[in-house]
């Protein structure tokens, strides 16, 4: 891959093994490799492209990896391969069969979250899920919401990564059990409330509604932060209710618990 970079125009190459390379520099935990993304929506010729080269990648980027690690390189690093397909049922099917059948520490699902339906999504998710290694880690790309979450962990997701929680909190918007609040608005100007009473953050435990849309409006750095600490834990503790449900065998009940607080 050629692309240009942001700062000085100037060009940039990408292989398979420059991408690893890279991450063995800056000490990745866990690896992705290079992988054709396709927007959507986008013709048959188009996907099916984008899963034979991710695949050649995909065997490229294993084998040097691998390779690595016996020259003792990157020995404590994980590498995971990227699932694609769009939203098309067989040629996902074929991208997890091909990439789950080499020897990666987990696999994500690539593609997603790029303009479909939420429903298409979830659907694609739980087709892919199926031929998908239970033993070893499932890692969902750039999503999401708390409900995108909550869909996805269902349809047997492990992992997640999304701009979402710091993005918004940026932007005035901070994740609750019962839904979002916009701290810009003025009904919050004399709120001594918590952010939402059931979270055990600093934030919450500190500082009140009116305060936090106070800095926000006087567009304080403090706001900035104290909103990103809330944003991060509510989503880090939302995932560990998840697992402990999970564990409990008592996920369906939790996820009518977390739908029926919205509604209130």
């Amino acid at each position: 891959i050629t692309f240009r970079s942001h700062l000085d125009g100037s060009k940039h190459y990408f292989t398979p093994k420059k991408v690893i390379d890279i991450q063995h520099n800056l000490g990745s935990d866990i690896m992705m490799i290079l992988d054709d993304l396709v927007a959507l929506p986008a013709t048959q010729e188009r996907i099916k492209a984008s899963i034979e080269r991710t695949t050649r990648w995909a065997e490229e980027s294993i084998d040097y990896f691998r390779e690595k690690q016996k020259e003792g390189v990157g020995v404590d690093q994980n590498i995971f391969a990227i699932i694609q397909g769009g939203t098309d049922k067989a040629f996902r099917e074929k991208s997890a069969k091909e990439l789950c059948a080499l020897d990666y520490d987990g696999f994500a699902i690539g593609g997603l979250s790029v303009g479909e339906a939420n429903q298409d999504m979830y659907d694609t998710v739980e087709w892919t899920t199926q031929f998908m290694p239970e033993e070893k880690p499932r890692y969902l790309m750039g999503v999401g919401t708390p409900e995108d979450l909550v869909e996805n962990v269902s349809r047997g997701v492990d992992m997640f990564d999304c701009v979402m929680p710091t993005r918004n909190a940026r932007n005035g918007t901070l994740f609750t059990s019962f839904g979002k609040v916009n701290i810009k608005k003025a009904e919050y100007t004399t709120d001594e409330g918590p952010i939402d009473p059931e979270c055990g953050c600093m934030v919450c435990q500190t500082y009140s509604r009116a305060y936090l849309r106070h800095l926000f409006r006087a567009r304080e750095i403090t706001y900035f932060r104290l909103g990103t600490i809330h944003n991060l834990y509510y989503y880090l503790n939302l995932m560990k209710e998840m697992r402990e449900a999970i564990l409990a065998g008592e996920f369906e009940d939790f996820k009518k618990t977390f739908y029926e607080k919205r509604r209130k």
